[in-house]
């Protein structure tokens, strides 16, 4: 497996977790603390899938998804909400946001892997 997965997130222990589940899994893993970090990665690599918080000190999730999808050259790249906020507003923002889908933390391993086989397929 190939696929490039670009984790998103200011919260270390959580970065861990994912880069451990993901790399089992056999999937490449590019993480950016913050959304200025994101940039300067997606200025030079596509990633397949990018797993995006909501919640970060320079720009949350929301704003740098809009910003992302208005973007022709990010605009196919699959982008998932990793958040606690489970409230039916904040899920109806993610997806005026322009998020693909959404991940409710804390993950549950074996979904959170087939909503990722699900949005790389």
């Amino acid at each position: 497996m190939d696929k490039t997965i670009l984790h998103i997130e200011d919260n270390f222990e959580n970065r861990l977790l994912i880069r451990r589940i993901l790399v089992a899994e056999g999937y490449n893993v590019l993480e950016a603390e913050n959304a200025s970090e994101s940039i300067d990665i997606l200025s030079t690599i596509t990633p397949d899938l990018i797993l995006m918080d909501i919640n970060m000190p320079d720009i949350d999730g929301y704003t740098l998804t809009s910003r992302l999808k208005a973007n022709p050259a990010y605009q196919a790249i699959p982008i998932l909400a990793i958040t606690a906020n489970v409230t039916a507003a904040a899920r109806e923002r993610s997806q005026v946001a322009g998020f693909n889908g959404y991940i409710e933390k804390p993950i549950d391993i074996d979904n959170f892997l087939e909503k990722i086989a699900h949005y790389l397929a």
